[in-house]
C-alpha cells in the first residue's frame, strides 16, 4: 500500500482551522475530499500539525495511505483541480512506511507577521497582525535570545493546553524589519498550544517598551501563564515548514540550515497545535 507526502499552503482565513469538525469549514475536510476524488477511494490524511482558525500555512506536510497507484503529477495536478482557491498542494511524493507527517518531524518552523504602521491594511487585513505602535525589533531580538534552549514554556502555553510536558527545545527565533514589517521567525522540535502567539504578544510588549527585554527570562522562570501577557491574533501566523531527516527525500526549507547539529538526535514525539 503505498504511502504518500504532500506539501500544503493555505489561506486559514475562512477555515476554523485544520481539523476535521462537523457542519465548520476545515482545511482536513476540503484536502480528503479532494484527494479522495483522485483516488476514487476515501483518503484520510495526517499532519504534521494541527493550526487553529485563522492561522495559515506556507508549507503544511501531511501523509496518507492508499490502495491505488498513482504518480506523483496525479496527486499534485488532480488534488489542486479539486480543491478550493485558498488551499493548494505544493509538491507530491511517495515515502517508505516508516514515514510519519507528525512523528517523523525533527523541527517546525513558523513565522509571525506584523504590519508596524499607524494604518491597518487594506490588502492583507487576515494576513498580518497590525501593531500601530513603533516596535523596536533590536529589543525583540533580545528578549527573543532568552528562549532559544531546552526550556519550560509553561508561560506560553494555552491554558487549555492537552500536551503532556511543557518542555520544548526552542532551536532559533530570528527577529527582523522589512520597511513596515517585523518578522518573528521559530523553529523548535514541536510548539504547545498557542505557544508562538503567545511569544509573539510578549515580544510586541517589549517591543513597544510596555516591558523590559529580560520579561521573557522572567516568564520561563515563574512558569504561570496568567503572568504570561496577551495571546497575540492568529491572523500574522504561518506555518512555514517542517524539517525531516534527509533519508525520507523530502524538500527542505533553507532556513532549516540554521538548526544546531545535534538537532536530529533530540527525541521528537510531541506533536503541537498553533
Amino acid at each position: 500500500m503505498p504511502r504518500i507526502a504532500l506539501g500544503l499552503e493555505y489561506d486559514g482565513s475562512a477555515f476554523v482551522g485544520w481539523q476535521w469538525q462537523l457542519n465548520q469549514r476545515n482545511v482536513q475536510a476540503c484536502v480528503e475530499e479532494a484527494l479522495s476524488q483522485v483516488a476514487a477511494e476515501p483518503i484520510t490524511v495526517h499532519c504534521a500539525g494541527r493550526t487553529d482558525a485563522g492561522v495559515h500555512a506556507l508549507e503544511q506536510v501531511v501523509h496518507f495511505d492508499t490502495c491505488v497507484q498513482r504518480e506523483s503529477r496525479a496527486w499534485l495536478l488532480g488534488g489542486n483541480a479539486n480543491l478550493p482557491d485558498d488551499v493548494r498542494v505544493l509538491w507530491a511524493r511517495e515515502v517508505d512506511q516508516s514515514f510519519h507527517a507528525r512523528f517523523s518531524a525533527i523541527a517546525r518552523y513558523y513565522r509571525y507577521v506584523i504590519l508596524n504602521r499607524p494604518m491597518k491594511s487594506a490588502l492583507f487585513r487576515k494576513q498580518v497582525t497590525w501593531c500601530f505602535n513603533p516596535l523596536d525589533e533590536i529589543k525583540m531580538q533580545g528578549a527573543a535570545n532568552h528562549l532559544v534552549g531546552d526550556h519550560d514554556f509553561t508561560s506560553f502555553r494555552a491554558q487549555g493546553c492537552q500536551s503532556l510536558s511543557p518542555r520544548r527545545i526552542m532551536h532559533f527565533i530570528r527577529v527582523s524589519r522589512e520597511h513596515d514589517r517585523v518578522i518573528i521567525e521559530l523553529s523548535a522540535n514541536a510548539f504547545l498550544h498557542h505557544m508562538v502567539r503567545n511569544i509573539a504578544g510578549v515580544l510586541m510588549e517589549i517591543g513597544s517598551g510596555k516591558r523590559e527585554p529580560d520579561w521573557t527570562g522572567e516568564l520561563l522562570a515563574v512558569r504561570d501563564r496568567k503572568q504570561g501577557g496577551v495571546t497575540a491574533p492568529s491572523d500574522g501566523l504561518y506555518l512555514g515548514g517542517v524539517y525531516y531527516p534527509p533519508t525520507f527525500g523530502l524538500p527542505k526549507d533553507p532556513i532549516f540550515d540554521l538548526l544546531p547539529p545535534n538537532a536530529a538526535r533530540y527525541d521528537h514525539k510531541e506533536g503541537e497545535r498553533d
